[in-house]
């Protein structure tokens, strides 16, 4: 007996038919749809910090990114609730909480990268040939060693 797998079907026909996944797609939606109407009422500084996580019961919880802008929406807590509120999304907000989490992703640095040119490291590389001092020789020769040829 052989095993026949069902048949392909669009991610378009799954998100639609398939009960577990028309759920989390619906709940996906949803979460965003809030989280816009959050960010209405945010100063736009803020918006980037603060996510909606999750809204039931009368209760919203927000993820926050570091402590400095859970302290400043906490002062705001009030202020914007009320706001919320006036949506009929959270007509029936009561409280609203904040966790802190830092972003699992760490944002690329602004910054010098260490993209050194052949040429440039054949002229430190000369550089570091008159050199004496060994000190100052062996660091310019581990810096000519970082050049990367272009792709």
């Amino acid at each position: 007996m052989a095993f026949r797998p069902h048949p392909a079907r669009a991610p378009a026909v799954l998100l639609r038919e398939a009960k577990p996944l028309k759920a989390i797609f619906g709940h996906a939606k949803r979460l965003a749809h809030l989280q816009r109407l959050l960010e209405s009422q945010l100063q736009p500084a803020a918006r980037e910090h603060c996510h909606v996580a999750s809204w039931r019961e009368g209760s919203l919880l927000l993820i926050v990114t570091d402590g400095h802008w859970a302290t400043r929406l906490r002062y705001q807590q009030k202020r914007l609730q009320r706001q919320l509120q006036a949506f009929d999304e959270f007509a029936s907000l009561t409280r609203i909480l904040f966790k802190v989490q830092p972003p699992t992703v760490l944002a690329k640095v602004a910054g010098h990268t260490l993209d050194l040119s052949v040429d440039a490291a054949q002229t430190i590389q000369a550089t570091a040939d008159g050199i004496t001092d060994p000190a100052l020789r062996a660091a310019l020769e581990r810096l000519a060693s970082h050049a990367r040829p272009k792709d």
